[in-house]
């Protein structure tokens, strides 16, 4: 997927609409494509690359976080449309992640102290620090596997624990 850290007022139609296609429209050209054949099966496993973006709101990123919202009802609908058929749909919603794409949000400033956005996520995540690509492996793996069997129309949120708390009192 991508992002783009534009405020909405400043964002063309044309930035919108790439990121809508690349964050919507793909995973829905995936899904149409395999689905006949996981008919044909009698099962299938779908797994969206949701967000937690999708549950919340935050400045410079309205195109981001329309597409990953619609991407979650999405796969509810997949779920919903062919749960019949043994298909699972679900999502996986990633918090923040230390990726190349975050890498500049996470550079220590000049006097050594935490970019303002690093110490922003860390305060407000549980867990007190990014995510790692290796912390989504064992949800897509549950998801993928037949233990998930049961499971459908789910996002899985892995977020440290981002979305369930609400920050530290002020002392």
């Amino acid at each position: 997927g991508i992002i783009k850290r534009i405020p909405m007022h400043e964002m063309t139609a044309a930035e919108f609409r790439q990121v809508i296609d690349i964050d919507l429209n793909g995973p829905f050209i995936v899904s149409k494509a395999v689905i006949p054949s996981m008919i044909k099966k009698g099962r299938g496993k779908i797994i969206n690359i949701c967000s937690m973006m999708s549950e919340l709101g935050r400045e410079t990123v309205s195109a981001y976080a329309a597409a990953k919202g619609g991407l979650k009802m999405l796969t509810r609908n997949i779920a919903s449309e062919y749960g019949e058929y043994n298909i699972q749909c679900n999502g996986i919603g990633p918090g923040y992640i230390a990726t190349p794409q975050t890498a500049p949000l996470r550079e220590k400033q000049a006097d050594g102290s935490r970019h303002p956005f690093d110490a922003f996520i860390v305060a407000k995540t549980p867990a007190a620090r990014w995510g790692t690509p290796e912390d989504l492996m064992g949800p897509a793996v549950f998801l993928a596997s037949e233990a998930s069997d049961f499971v459908n129309g789910h996002v899985l949120y892995v977020d440290g624990g981002i979305l369930a708390y609400i920050g530290k009192q002020p002392q």
